[in-house]
């Protein structure tokens, strides 16, 4: 591990401004709020930072904060805090639930909500450091290799899929990104965060190099919605999802009048499918509907060889999850 320097900024402005002077004088940098998958990178050496920015001297970040708009959560707030947060728990469950599953409880104590959205992949081609499309190379390794955990959707060049397990749960509550550059500040909906690697193969979100991501939006919680979080894993402990999916619905009388619905770790951006929601909107959800929901969910997959098993998970999971949430 080589030496770099650690600089401690006094609030997201001057964060910017610091990550921005160090690529002016050709340096790399890398922000550490909780820091767990940024010290697995160093040590896998496959970033070596010249300077590192801990935020985690900025107290205000730290705050989930109820207002008229909505509630403003932090991004350091760590997985642990949102997870076990009242009012989390109770009117935007499903986010609270998705922070629950994320890795240990030793991690969830110290990883931040900023740094479980903007995370890198964990393909096993990226993470040991294979001349991929994410390191520069010129091709995606997992095309004709070990894919069992790859994309069925919105995949190629690259195959990964997205990490984050909190992601698709704020994708679901059309959640805003507020976002500090040395030029100001920015808004994005969760919806337009993140970035297929037929946009750009170098990176998963519309972060700049010298942007910080310090405050998630939530909407007011919506009047008899009901949500929930389910991750499939292929062993109970430290690992991340085979397969996740993050619904959120308004039922009123027995019908569905919003839905929204979003799978986790099928493709290399949390996958909203529209599709779904249309055939819920205006309906009661019966096993007929959920069935036809399920069979929707996954009529436009595109399995490598070995993760066509995701296929049949997806549809038996988004229709045992919508059962389950309409009650």
């Amino acid at each position: 591990m080589k030496s770099f320097t650690n600089v401690n900024p006094k609030d997201p402005q001057e964060a910017a401004a610091l990550l921005k002077k160090a690529i002016e004088k050709g340096q790399t940098a890398s922000l550490a709020g909780g820091g767990s998958d940024l010290l697995g990178m160093i040590k896998d050496d496959l970033v070596g930072p010249d300077v590192v920015v801990n935020l985690k001297g900025l107290s205000a970040l730290r705050e989930i904060e109820s207002h008229s708009q909505g509630v403003r959560i932090g991004g350091l707030v760590t997985l642990e805090e949102l997870s076990q947060h009242p009012l989390i728990r109770s009117q935007y469950t499903v986010l609270a639930e998705a922070a629950g599953t994320v890795a240990t409880p030793q991690i969830r104590n110290v990883g931040t909500v900023a740094g479980n959205i903007c995370q890198r992949p964990w393909c096993w081609y990226f993470r040991q450091g294979f001349p991929c499309f994410k390191h520069g190379g010129d091709r995606c390794y997992s095309v004709v290799g070990q894919n069992q955990l790859h994309a069925i959707f919105g995949g190629g060049p690259s195959f990964i899929v997205h990490p984050s397990d909190t992601a698709p749960a704020l994708m679901a509550l059309e959640a805003r990104f507020r976002i500090v550059g040395p030029h100001g500040e920015r808004v994005v909906p969760a919806s337009e965060f993140f970035i297929l690697p037929r946009e750009d193969v170098s990176r998963e979100n519309v972060l700049e190099p010298d942007e910080v991501l310090v405050e998630i939006e939530l909407p007011p919680a919506v009047q008899n919605g009901r949500s929930t979080y389910v991750k499939i894993m292929d062993r109970e402990a430290w690992t991340h999802a085979v397969l996740s999916v993050a619904m959120a619905l308004e039922i009123n009388d027995g019908v569905c009048r919003k839905a929204r619905v979003v799978l986790g770790a099928v493709a290399p951006i949390p996958w909203r499918l529209p599709n779904v929601e249309r055939i819920l909107v205006g309906q009661r959800i019966t096993a007929d509907l959920a069935g036809d929901a399920g069979r929707a969910a996954v009529s436009r997959a595109q399995p490598l060889a070995k993760n066509g098993y995701k296929i049949p998970l997806t549809e038996a999971l988004v229709r045992r999850t919508l059962l389950s949430l309409a009650g």
